[in-house]
């Protein structure tokens, strides 16, 4: 059946547009007249989801953004239109209706295309990469595989809600330090661009020789007043250099190196990977993928190429009879307390349960260390905001009070 792409007038006359499947262009109309829609335009899609209005939908959609908590929901839904027994074509067709955003839209209409004209659902979804990850495709595959579908796809909703959960907590709670270091910045700008320029005629007049900090203070504001120009040119390249150097193999293994022996933060980092390790893990076995499929797909969502590389030499070792928890073990990145369930899990043929008992405990753990970073954050800033300002006007009022008792 024909996917179409519409724009047409509802009853309170507002300008709408869509994609459906219909016949022929006057089947389309009458499905549309019937949801109180005038039809004005129309255009037949075609397999790479072109079409005569393509164009001006691809413009609209580039600035579009397809979230994880809009792939979640989508996901959800169909879940549970398959636990009510509806045809898998029926499913996405109705989950298209009540997607707000056209790019998400038209994917969930060409899934449903692909569907129709026989592809599986698994192949379908990895047509597009760029919304649909390595653990969704491989997930639904075995969903589909096994005869659970609904099943893996309500599991697959619960992921993504949970990883969209973890990231908006960390963002929340980073938020206010954020802001923080902004209007500080701000403020120490201010000071030497504005207020310390206004003052630095007086000190000249007196042609007095001036404490080393006021000196200091005062070639700063120079520098940031005449030469800023410089300063910003100067951050670009540098921020140009490190993320070119970070594209490289060896640049983007040292970086991520460095970033776990960071001091508070590299716990932090490791944390949030061994939650996200475990989490996904489980998630796949679950649902059925083989562990060496799992842990080939795990490693890609580590975000971290020392843990990755430390994933598959523990592939490799499973895949020659080994168990997992021996390779994670020796390799000293991961904690102890997570090497020792895992063992426990293989042991008692409760992997899954195991991981995930783990992956929660972590998601606790990263939520703690980061609401305690932030509550320490804050008054160290404070402080130091304050250090800052104090240090300024101590060098601002020092030959001023030298002036005065030289007078006296």
């Amino acid at each position: 059946m024909p996917v179409y792409e519409y724009k047409g007038l509802n009853k309170a006359g507002k300008e709408v547009s869509g994609v459906r499947d219909a016949d022929n262009e006057k089947t389309l109309r009458q499905l549309l007249k019937r949801d109180g829609i005038f039809l004005t335009r129309v255009g037949k899609g075609q397999k790479g989801g072109g079409g005569v209005l393509s164009t001006e939908v691809d413009v609209a959609g580039a600035f579009e953004r397809i979230s994880a908590i809009d792939v979640a929901l989508f996901t959800r839904q169909l879940a549970t239109l398959q636990k009510a027994g509806i045809p898998l074509v029926e499913s996405l067709g109705a989950c298209a209706d009540q997607i707000e955003k056209p790019k998400f839209r038209k994917i969930v209409s060409q899934l449903r295309r692909d569907v129709q004209e026989g592809s599986s659902l698994a192949s379908a979804v990895n047509q597009h990469p760029q919304v649909f990850n390595q653990v969704y495709g491989n997930m639904v595959r075995a969903g589909e595989a096994s005869g659970t579908l609904d099943q893996v796809l309500l599991r697959l909703a619960e992921f993504n809600e949970a990883q969209v959960r973890l990231k908006q907590k960390i963002q929340s709670a980073m938020m206010y330090p954020v802001l923080m270091v902004c209007f500080g910045g701000l403020i120490l700008i201010g000071l030497f661009t504005y207020v310390i320029p206004q003052i630095t005629q007086i000190f000249e007049d007196t042609g007095q020789e001036l404490p080393v900090i006021t000196r200091v203070i005062l070639f700063i504001s120079h520098m940031m007043r005449d030469y800023w120009w410089a300063g910003i040119l100067g951050f670009i390249a540098m921020v140009w250099g490190f993320r070119k150097w970070k594209r490289t193999e060896k640049g983007a293994f040292t970086w991520d190196k460095r970033r776990l022996g960071f001091p508070v933060f590299g716990p932090l980092t490791l944390m949030i990977a061994v939650s996200r390790f475990t989490k996904t893990l489980a998630t796949l076995l679950r649902s059925g993928v083989p562990l060496l499929t799992a842990l080939d797909i795990t490693k890609n969502v580590l975000n971290n190429r020392v843990l990755a590389e430390v994933v598959e030499e523990a592939r490799l070792a499973v895949k020659e009879g080994a168990t997992l928890a021996d390779p994670l073990k020796r390799s000293g990145k991961f904690p102890p307390i997570v090497t020792h369930m895992i063992a426990i899990g293989e042991r008692s043929g409760e992997l899954e349960e195991m991981l995930t008992v783990v992956s929660e405990a972590y998601e606790t753990q990263v939520e703690t260390r980061v609401a305690t970073l932030t509550s320490l954050l804050e008054p160290l800033m404070i402080v130091g905001m304050g250090v800052a300002i104090g240090i300024i006007v101590f060098a601002v009022l020092l030959p001023i009070l030298q002036l005065n008792e030289f007078i006296q």
